[in-house]
């Protein structure tokens, strides 16, 4: 499969490109940019041309993969799929529910296969994790990330800086929540310090989860864990953090499986714009302080 990389930052290059470029079966052809200096100085990093025309790049390639901010990300995924691309897009796919059913709506409009990159659903870890949950009876759950961007690449993101750990690592957190416990139906929540959100969640099976995330704490205090309980006990999970690379190679093989099969994957667009209805439901609660319904 013939892939273009749309965006030329940190997380397009060292991931995305990389990944692409090292992809025994994929092929990457291109990658375009709004800055067409900084597109050719990106391609020619990985020997392919640069582009600041977005339909050039189209026209070469049959999959694009999107590394560019949500609100960015949105419009040029749904330009992609109308031109019968398939589409390997980062999380959120956008940063409000409307903008999120657009890029599903052209998705099955044009039936074009697509894949969400929540990056621990690639590793073998999660896969195995998912799997012991889905054989027990399960209460409830927890997860907690707590990060700090200062000194990171991401440090100087502006739509991190202005939407916060809440709509940045959130997505990662429903990623594996959801499939373990089912949709969520409600969402409480409370803020912290600095951009720290505490989330209550109530999912429609009846289980109830927590999840605490930031992106602004001491860098002793960082650290990722998930956990869900049942009747067989507590199912604990380290998510791997230091090898996207290898996860996002798995997401393009499971993007070109699913544009072969013409199936649906489980992290499709479809997905990804449910993670943004539960996000959206938190923004609000945040701002009303009572519990709020999602998708309302």
């Amino acid at each position: 499969m013939r892939f273009g990389v749309l965006g030329t930052g940190h997380w397009a290059r060292a991931v995305h490109a990389t990944a692409l470029a090292e992809h025994p079966s994929a092929e990457l052809v291109g990658v375009w940019g709004r800055d067409l200096a900084r597109a050719k100085a990106f391609g020619a990093e990985f020997d392919v041309p640069g582009h600041a025309d977005v339909d050039a790049l189209l026209a070469e390639v049959d999959a694009v993969a999107i590394a560019l901010p949500p609100d960015v990300q949105a419009p040029l995924a749904v330009r992609a799929a109308e031109a019968g691309k398939h589409l390997l897009l980062e999380k959120p796919i956008a940063l409000d529910v409307a903008g999120a059913d657009r890029v599903v709506d052209a998705v099955r409009a044009a039936g074009v296969a697509s894949v969400v990159f929540f990056t621990f659903r690639f590793q073998t870890a999660t896969s195995t994790w998912l799997t012991q949950a889905a054989r027990t009876q399960l209460a409830g759950g927890s997860g907690s990330w707590l990060s700090s961007l200062a000194g990171t690449p991401f440090a100087a993101s502006p739509w991190r800086q202005e939407h916060g750990a809440l709509w940045d690592i959130g997505p990662h957190a429903l990623s594996l929540l959801v499939p373990a416990l089912g949709p969520v139906v409600a969402v409480q929540a409370t803020a912290g310090l600095r951009d720290t959100v505490h989330l209550a969640l109530t999912h429609g099976s009846g289980a109830a989860s927590t999840v605490t995330l930031s992106h602004t704490v001491a860098p002793m205090s960082t650290g990722i864990e998930f956990y869900v309980h049942g009747d067989a006990g507590r199912l604990v999970l380290l998510p791997e953090v230091d090898e996207p690379v290898a996860a996002f190679q798995v997401a393009v093989d499971e993007l070109t499986a699913a544009a072969v099969a013409g199936g649906v994957h489980p992290c499709d667009a479809g997905f990804g714009r449910d993670v943004v209805a539960v996000l959206a439901a938190a923004a609000r609660a945040l701002g009303s302080g009572c519990r709020e319904p999602v998708g309302e």
